[in-house]
């Protein structure tokens, strides 16, 4: 039996909750993964796992055994970092996850500066708007738009980001603007449903107020959402760091601003756990300063009212 290869087959087991689970992510059979903690099982002289038709149950032991072999798991991963030189100068592969179109827009620009520089890193950039979890995933850094809650994260803050309801000046001259959140009602809209949060919030004093249109477009995604409001189509909420050129331009106008919500922050969050490689420090050092600087050039997260540069 290799110990380590069923250290990391348990470990799958435990992070997903299920033989089947840990079998996709291992891309492995599931008589391959039964099999393998059988011999886990057997090797160790207890029960770790208890089967149910649904998921697995960890005993205690497992639960202690799962803490010692991660800790063994993570010391021989630094150790084969320290012999490939990842801690002696920037090198090897690093994976970056971030929502589309921030990923487009502010954190590829950036990083192709930054793979100028060090020649020997090969970035994986890994776009999406679903929560990527930075352990099971082997993510190096990922960029978060909201509050964060695990812990067990580390997190440098570059900005935050408005949520802004907006409409194309045509779509104004034609049916007008809200005045208040329950205007909304019976409007066109164009809605996306994604990574912004649904359904519409507003704030009037201390409490929330939830209006919006009617989708007479609904997309998945926040770029086809802009193209539609741009159009004419309906009004739109989107964070401002999506239309931050369309409300320089005046492309979009802004909406209901007195009733926002709070803005959102945006961390860059890696684990804290164990010595960092040079290449992620390096991605770290660089990335957020200039990210910082990006956003705040293009008035992201500015508040409402305060002229946008180059508007």
């Amino acid at each position: 039996m290799d110990r380590l290869d069923a250290m990391l087959v348990f470990l799958a087991v435990v992070d997903t909750g299920s033989l089947s689970a840990a079998g996709r992510r291992l891309q492995a059979p599931l008589p391959t993964i039964s099999r393998k903690v059988a011999e886990l099982e057997r090797h160790l002289g207890t029960q770790l796992l208890i089967r149910t038709s649904r998921r697995v149950e960890l005993t205690e032991a497992a639960r202690e055994y799962a803490i010692a072999a991660r800790h063994i798991l993570e010391q021989l991963q630094e150790a084969e970092q320290a012999v490939a030189g990842e801690y002696q100068e920037p090198r090897g592969e690093l994976t970056v996850t971030a929502p589309t179109m921030f990923g487009e827009l502010h954190v590829l620009p950036i990083a192709s500066e930054f793979l100028a520089a060090h020649p020997k890193i090969d970035l994986r950039l890994f776009l999406t708007d679903v929560m990527v979890n930075v352990v099971e995933e082997h993510v190096h850094v990922a960029v978060r738009i909201g509050a964060l809650e695990d812990s067990s994260l580390t997190a440098r803050r570059v900005g935050s980001t408005r949520s802004i309801t907006c409409a194309s000046p045509g779509y104004l001259r034609a049916f007008g603007g809200p005045r208040a959140p329950e205007d909304l009602t019976g409007r066109d809209g164009v809605t996306y449903r994604g990574f912004v949060s649904s359904p519409w919030r507003y704030v009037r004093g201390a409490s929330h107020v939830i209006a919006e249109p009617r989708a007479r477009v609904a997309v998945n995604s926040p770029a086809a959402a802009v193209v539609a409001a741009k159009a004419g189509l309906g009004i739109t909420r989107a964070l401002d760091y999506q239309i931050a050129s369309e409300l320089r331009s005046g492309a979009l106008t802004p909406l209901l601003e007195a009733f926002e919500v709070p803005a959102l922050p945006i961390h860059l969050v890696f684990s804290g756990q164990g010595r960092l490689p040079l290449k992620v420090r390096a991605f770290l050092d660089w990335m957020a300063p200039r990210l910082q600087a990006r956003l705040a050039a293009e008035g992201v997260g500015a508040p409402a009212g305060q002229p946008r540069p180059g508007a």
